[in-house]
């Protein structure tokens, strides 16, 4: 049987982000990856928002993570050539109803340790941002973009060049503890492949799925999982728009906000559409066109000049939640052997936004658990 040090399970950013780390403090690391190719879930599927902070309870893991994570990719991206832009956003109150809110999002950002935010007048909003429309706004020059795809193919290069290495088509199926470490099997085989001293589940929508295949750890540690589809509609043309707008936000989500790409192609999106199903396989990526109603209502709250019939279906994304309709967002979790029990194991759970963001700190923390 083989035996190898570590083995992340899941090959999105924050995977590859942690075989990385790994494999960068000198472990023997193995990626398991279930699809064809690195990255083509959540990981491609996202807005590609840099974020600064601004929203997560001060002293959860989101908020701490975000926070450390945004300037870790900063200094990573511009040290490795990673397409990225600090180019910075809006947050807008479209009615004056709204602007506690921004006062609230202002305050939450401060205790998170954001230091650069404004809060700005519809006037110095507008200057910035003709086409805008607002009552009052706040500027988070910190927010950024970045390429995904090309952060995602860097981490996987600098973790092979520190020895780990890619098994796609490899989807992990039992997991049993032993002394030492976890024996572990692909789905379909009755032996195991493998030894590991570390398991790191990095499985993101499947996560829970692997935790339930994983002997000997209680099922109370296995949170249920819920999932969000956000669809996402793109602008042909010139974006009306050189930074990110963002609305004030709505449950489950930060609103039907515009983001560009690197090209500078504005996109909408996502909106939130709670999922009945609870199984990944089960999951329709297509987006509905009847969606689009809900969009141009809610832009034109903020670019009343949107015209019929300009938005095009662009993609959409399912998100990892921990928290249904109407319930208060959950926090990550990073669930290590001081919680479950089960030696060698660390699951994490719910890496949904900021989790691109945060994917380098992430990393930091599972290092540190793995360092003892």
């Amino acid at each position: 049987m083989d035996k190898v040090d570590c083995v992340v399970a899941g090959a999105g950013v924050v995977g590859l982000a942690v075989a990385r780390r790994l494999a960068r403090d000198g472990h023997e690391v193995l990626l398991l990856e279930r699809r064809e190719a690195f990255g083509t879930q959540t990981s491609a599927r996202n807005s590609e928002v840099i974020h600064a902070g601004l929203y997560y309870t001060p002293g959860s893991l989101k908020a701490r993570l975000c926070v450390r994570g945004r300037e870790l990719l900063y200094e990573y991206c511009a040290a490795h050539g990673v397409p990225h832009r600090r180019c910075g956003k809006l947050i807008v109150a479209t009615a004056p109803a709204q602007e506690a809110a921004l006062a609230q999002i202002a305050a939450v950002a401060r205790a998170n340790g954001v230091a650069d935010l404004q809060a700005i007048g519809a006037a110095e909003a507008r200057h910035m941002e003709p086409a805008l429309r607002c009552a009052a706004a706040l500027w988070s020059p910190s927010t950024g973009i970045v390429d995904s795809h090309a952060l995602m193919l860097s981490l996987l290069g600098e973790a092979e060049d520190h020895g780990a290495r890619l098994a796609l088509l490899s989807p992990l199926g039992a997991v049993r503890p032993v002394a030492g470490g976890l024996e572990l099997s692909l789905e379909g085989e009755t032996e195991p492949l493998l030894r590991t001293r570390w398991l790191v589940n990095c499985a993101g929508l499947e996560a829970q799925a692997l935790a339930r295949r994983i002997e000997g750890l209680p099922g109370r540690h296995i949170p249920p999982a819920r999932y969000a589809k956000g669809s996402y509609f793109s602008l042909p043309g010139r974006s009306p728009f050189s930074r990110l707008v963002y609305p004030v936000p709505e449950t489950g989500g930060l609103g039907v906000h515009l983001t560009l790409d690197l090209a500078g192609q504005a996109r909408f999106g996502p909106d939130v559409e709670w999922l009945a199903s609870d199984d990944p396989a089960d999951f329709d990526y297509a987006v509905d066109p009847c969606r689009a109603e809900r969009f141009y209502a809610a832009i034109r709250a903020y670019w009343p000049d949107l015209k019929d019939g300009q938005l095009v279906s662009a993609y959409s994304g399912i998100r990892p939640k921990l928290s249904g309709p109407g319930e208060p967002a959950a926090d990550f979790r990073i669930d290590g052997p001081a919680l479950h029990g089960v030696a060698g194991l660390i699951n994490l759970f719910g890496i949904e936004s900021p989790g691109l963001t945060a994917s380098l700190a992430i990393a930091e923390q599972v290092g540190a658990a793995v360092a003892g």
